[in-house]
């Protein structure tokens, strides 16, 4: 199967990606083991709305795209507001989310694609969309909806990353002889990412805060690096490494020499307000 060329848009891909918590659970772990440089992102944002938003505590805090719970568990337990819904297209991942969260939170979960949001106008003060709005075919879309639900003076907190996250990654794996065309494929954050992320949200809602961070990330040979990449959609490498990190490694072993691989991408953080309200 060739690689799509969107595959964060692609529906089916989706679907394989988020089947359950063990590709994206192996993806994370992967990455978190290789950063170097750069604030945990769920604690950022934990931040940014306990600075934006005047009463956290009451609020009412929609976390969409949850996945595996990581920014939801992180919200409960520093912003503490009043409820927390979890919304994420795969059921899968709302169990996983569920589980970690725990049945004392003050958590709901809802299954929804997030461009058709069950949730009722003005009823949420702050809403979080972190490493998702890549996925949506029209971001502006997600954007009018969280917009829609965001009580006046409501807050949003929006993370995405730069086109050339992971670059080093894509000249290996072309360098491997595995992909050749794996540093022309369109990036996966192209939908909404650090470049146009703000001009996406500013004729839909107010910016009032955007910033850029680095994260560098060393990963420690090529065990490492196959680690990250067998859980990747975006190359069109062949049918029996595809998932299967113990024979990526070796086909790469026997390509290239083992040796650390470094790589960066900008993280970006964008908080934006529905007019009105108090704040």
């Amino acid at each position: 199967m060739t690689a799509s060329p969107h595959p964060f848009l692609d529906a089916a891909v989706q679907a394989d990606l988020y089947r359950d918590g063990a590709r994206l659970a192996a993806r994370t772990s992967a990455l978190h083991q290789a950063k170097t440089c750069g604030r945990a992102v769920a604690d950022v944002i934990a931040d940014l709305v306990i600075r934006f938003l005047p009463e956290p505590r009451t609020a009412v805090v929609a976390d969409l795209g949850c996945g595996r719970g990581t920014s939801s568990r992180v919200l409960v337990e520093r912003v503490r507001p009043r409820r927390l819904i979890a919304v994420d297209a795969s059921a899968a991942m709302l169990t996983v989310a569920r589980s970690r969260l725990g049945s004392r939170s003050p958590a709901a979960f809802v299954q929804a694609d997030f461009h058709h949001l069950p949730l009722p106008d003005a009823s949420c003060a702050a809403a979080v969309a972190a490493f998702c709005l890549y996925h949506a075919p029209a971001p502006r879309l997600v954007l009018w909806e969280i917009a829609r639900l965001l009580e006046p003076g409501g807050v949003t907190v929006l993370v995405t990353k730069s086109t050339d996250s992971y670059r080093a990654l894509d000249l290996l794996v072309a360098a491997a002889g595995l992909d050749a065309h794996a540093a022309e494929r369109v990036s996966l954050y192209a939908s909404a990412h650090s470049g146009n992320l703000a001009a996406l949200t500013a004729p839909i809602l107010p910016l009032i805060h955007v910033e850029h961070e680095e994260h560098r990330f060393s990963f420690t040979g090529l065990d490492h690096v196959a680690a990250y990449l067998a859980t990747s959609p975006k190359y069109d490498i062949p049918a029996g490494l595809r998932g299967h990190s113990s024979a990526l490694a070796a086909a790469l072993r026997a390509r290239l020499p083992d040796a650390p691989v470094h790589t960066t991408s900008t993280v970006t953080y964008l908080v934006a307000a529905r007019p009105g309200g108090t704040r």
